[in-house]
């Protein structure tokens, strides 16, 4: 029997380019999966409990004033912002890709999505890579962890 967690599965970050390269309204979800995701119908806000109008998720298009820099390091910079996810909210949260119709905006004002369509799984190697890549650039960035005041 198959389930919306039956996806594709891109196992490295070159094969993340094309991907994203050829097709817009691509987004990258942190969570159990869409199978989990789907049956709930849509995030919550953590501070308030409030359910909102889709799920959470962020863009992986590829922005104009990017211009022809590095598609690789792109995608590699919109996967890691997020890596410390899996830590933060525990077993089984990893990051997949869909498509979805726009529905507002979340209070870190990321995109919350209706009709979700799953597209595939990244696999922990990309996310890996991903690191890397941010790593050795020469200015310092960090994923956009919040931390307790």
């Amino acid at each position: 029997m198959s389930t919306a967690d039956d996806l594709p599965v891109v196992l490295t970050l070159a094969e993340a380019v094309p991907l994203v390269e050829g097709r817009q309204g691509l987004y990258v979800r942190w969570s159990k999966g869409p199978s989990t995701d789907l049956a709930k119908g849509s995030s919550t806000d953590e501070l308030t409990g409030m359910p909102m109008p889709g799920l959470s998720a962020n863009p992986l298009d590829i922005e104009d004033w990017w211009q022809e820099r590095s598609l690789e390091l792109w995608v590699a910079r919109r996967l890691y912002d997020y890596a410390h996810l899996p830590h933060d909210n525990g077993p089984g949260v990893r990051p997949w890709v869909l498509t979805g119709r726009e529905t507002g905006r979340g209070p870190d004002n990321e995109p919350l999505l209706a009709d979700v369509e799953p597209v595939g799984w990244i696999a922990d190697d990309v996310i890996d890579a991903a690191r890397i890549m941010v790593e050795r650039q020469e200015r310092e960035w960090g994923t956009l962890r919040r931390r307790g005041r």
